[in-house]
């Protein structure tokens, strides 16, 4: 069987070409993240963020059997609006593409096809981690082995605050994968802009990112990315002692209606959402708005 390309946009192609700035973008939050029609909105709005920062949005997404790297607003719109479009991770790309399915694609399948496509940089809201509770159930992302052999830089607002922060940065620091806190000393809690885990490097500028990313390209090594772990402002941050008091309800509550494995994720994110009245999610989009205007600049100063 012959090599499967990724298929780049037109204007993705050009960009990479010419040595632009490109800023790749997750597809899960359209397709699996957001109600409609806000996330169509939403879509547009995030690429329309990265091209205000002066780089071009590769939105990222398999669509019948092709893994494609930048849409057409039609693709987006497909993405956002059908409903048999699968939740892709970097595990599930090679079935997708046999069987010619469609799917949005997680951090770990963005991540691994945007580096393939030449793209190093990558804006998404929180990366996946190891679970509550690792020690009986086993259950860890599968973003962070992706990461520990993927050169790409990627920019989020820390691990979704359901999972084991220490115990995912202690993951993170066993793969290899660098972790750099964007203007704080502190991993970010993604609804909250400190999850009180320090950080072993803080840098605070664009530039300062760039410069790390050529120091790694000079040194070589393992293919490993680096986390940019950027704060949502504390202005638009969940309330603290709602996040804390309603996650310890939806934990109990999920602990007694025993859901175990994958379902427990997306319960426990369904509940932030439901018990907050919605400020779960708008704490949520605050932060990916950041972490795709941060990207973009990142992007920008390493063109330069």
């Amino acid at each position: 069987m012959s090599e499967i390309s990724v298929q780049l946009s037109p204007e993705v192609r050009e960009a990479l070409a010419a040595r632009r700035p490109v800023v790749a973008l997750e597809s899960t939050i359209i397709a699996h993240g957001l109600p409609r029609p806000r996330n169509l909105a939403v879509a547009e709005e995030l690429e329309a963020l990265v091209r205000a920062g002066g780089a071009v949005p590769a939105t990222v997404a398999v669509l019948d059997g092709r893994p494609h790297v930048g849409l057409t607003e039609d693709q987006v719109e497909r993405i956002a609006q059908d409903d048999s479009i699968r939740k892709l991770g970097h595990r599930d790309l090679a079935p997708a593409l046999a069987t010619g399915a469609s799917g949005a694609t997680t951090v770990s399948a963005t991540a691994f096809l945007a580096a393939r496509a030449g793209i190093r940089v990558f804006a998404t809201g929180g990366l996946g981690g190891v679970h509550r509770g690792w020690t009986e159930t086993q259950d860890e992302s599968a973003d962070l082995r992706l990461l520990a052999r993927t050169r790409i830089t990627v920019v989020c607002a820390g691990v979704k605050s359901i999972l084991d922060v220490p115990a995912t940065l202690q993951r993170l620091e066993t793969l290899g994968v660098g972790v750099l806190g964007f203007g704080t000393e502190y991993f970010p809690g993604f609804y909250l802009a400190s999850s009180g885990e320090r950080v072993d490097w803080t840098v605070r500028t664009p530039e300062e990112v760039a410069a790390v990313m050529a120091a790694q390209d000079s040194l070589g090594g393992p293919e490993a990315a680096v986390v940019v772990a950027n704060p949502v402002p504390e202005a638009e941050q969940l309330d603290p002692e709602l996040h804390d008091r309603v996650l310890a309800d939806a934990l109990a509550e999920s602990g007694r209606r025993g859901i175990t494995g994958q379902a427990v994720t997306p319960f426990l994110l369904a509940e932030l959402t439901r018990r907050t009245g919605g400020a779960s999610l708008e704490a949520n989009l605050a932060a990916v708005r950041g972490n795709v205007q941060l990207a973009a600049r990142i992007a920008v100063a390493r063109a330069r």
